[in-house]
């Protein structure tokens, strides 16, 4: 069975995702090869050029229009012996839509990665042209069964998971006896979801032996270093780093500081417990308090309470015998919850029962009809100052 797995090569999150579906999968006989749309001229960057040969990129001429785009793209997948595809929801808007118009041979496995209401409408947009939907968490699936009408049946809750191997060195850029305790954030600089400029205040209420690294890149950088100009001497950024890289990374911080308004389920927080980063990090219900035990494997506090986590890592600081504890933990935690072959198999359940049964879906749509449903437009929140949204995302997970 040949499975595409709608995806650009990217340091990120979704990527990975793919990483540990290909190696995983193939032990059940099951090639799953990443997917890419881009236009002609795109390269993949030069950190990436070694996933060329896990998967196939799609050139399309800058002069198609979108329904155009996605015709190249069904006929792909069908010259390509596709059996079926994973859509990332909200990955790419054509690649989410074209869902509904793919031939009915063709095995469609929905994954959902994220908590936002413009995430679920999305998902909703293409539920009943989908033979399987998986949330990467607990909250993912029951929000979308009890709040947009997913069927108990067919929506899935398989948690992330990461080469444990490649997280298996050792400590020896994590020197327990030396003053500093070396902090870190990875992950897409972005303010609205991540938090990042929330990074300025927890600094603000540390001493100066408490310095932080900057794993990544995104669209709020420039002005996180504006931000944090004042500790300029306690702060590095590393800009984007191949995935190679990150668990060498983590083993030499102490600490991953993880302010989110929103996640899925971070793959960051489980590769930085993997290589015995201790988390600190937002509490989004039943997300992120489902991966790491409060004052055990690491320390959850309120969306957007910088207090609560510069108090966190405060304490991580002066107590290197409970950041020694809480870093032999969190490692222990990873392979028996996250581990490839775990997640692997529970895929592989649910691709060989969709095969077999091959749920009813709604009838595919004519191509040469393509339209994009409401749910995957802008709504009205799209129109609402950030500052607002903000403060809103961080009641919701408040209250």
């Amino acid at each position: 069975m040949k499975l595409a797995y709608f995806v650009l090569p990217h340091v990120g999150g979704t990527y990975s995702v793919f990483k540990s579906l290909h190696t995983g999968l193939a032990e059940y006989g099951i090639d799953v090869r990443w997917f890419g749309i881009c236009r002609d001229g795109y390269e993949l960057p030069a950190a990436m050029q070694q996933e060329i040969s896990f998967g196939h990129l799609l050139k399309i001429p800058g002069s198609l229009t979108e329904r155009g785009c996605a015709q190249r793209m069904a006929d792909a997948i069908g010259y390509g012996g596709f059996d079926g595809v994973f859509i990332n929801v909200l990955g790419d808007r054509m690649q989410t839509n074209i869902a509904r118009y793919l031939p009915e041979h063709i095995l469609r496995i929905v994954v959902v990665h994220n908590i936002t209401p413009g995430t679920y409408a999305a998902a909703r947009s293409i539920r009943d042209y989908a033979h399987a939907t998986i949330g990467v968490s607990e909250r993912c699936r029951v929000d979308l069964v009890e709040g947009y009408g997913f069927s108990p049946d067919h929506t899935h809750v398989i948690e992330n998971s990461v080469n444990t191997n490649a997280f298996s060195v050792n400590d020896r850029g994590r020197k327990r006896d030396e003053p500093k305790l070396r902090a870190l954030f990875v992950g897409r600089v972005e303010d609205a979801s991540k938090g990042v400029l929330w990074l300025r205040e927890i600094l603000d209420a540390l001493p100066e032996t408490v310095t932080l690294t900057v794993a990544g890149s995104g669209p709020d950088i420039e002005k996180l270093k504006r931000r944090l100009t004042a500790h300029w001497n306690r702060v590095t950024y590393l800009g984007s780093v191949s995935p190679e890289r990150i668990p060498a990374i983590m083993a030499e911080h102490d600490a991953l500081i993880m302010p989110s308004r929103y996640e899925g389920l971070p793959m960051t927080l489980i590769e930085a417990m993997a290589a015995g980063c201790v988390p600190v990090v937002s509490h989004i219900r039943a997300v992120t308090d489902t991966v790491v035990d409060h004052e055990i494997t690491g320390f959850l506090f309120p969306v957007g309470n910088y207090t609560a986590a510069a108090s966190a890592l405060a304490r991580l600081h002066d107590d290197r015998d409970l950041l020694a504890r809480m870093s032999i933990e969190a490692r222990g935690v990873v392979p028996k919850r996250y581990g490839v072959e775990r997640m692997a198999g529970r895929y592989n359940d649910v691709i060989r029962s969709i095969a077999m049964t091959r749920p009813k879906l709604s009838p595919m749509l004519d191509m040469d009809a393509w339209a994009i449903p409401s749910g995957l437009r802008p709504g009205l929140r799209t129109y609402l100052p950030l500052p607002l949204k903000n403060w809103l995302r961080v009641m919701r997970e408040r209250l």
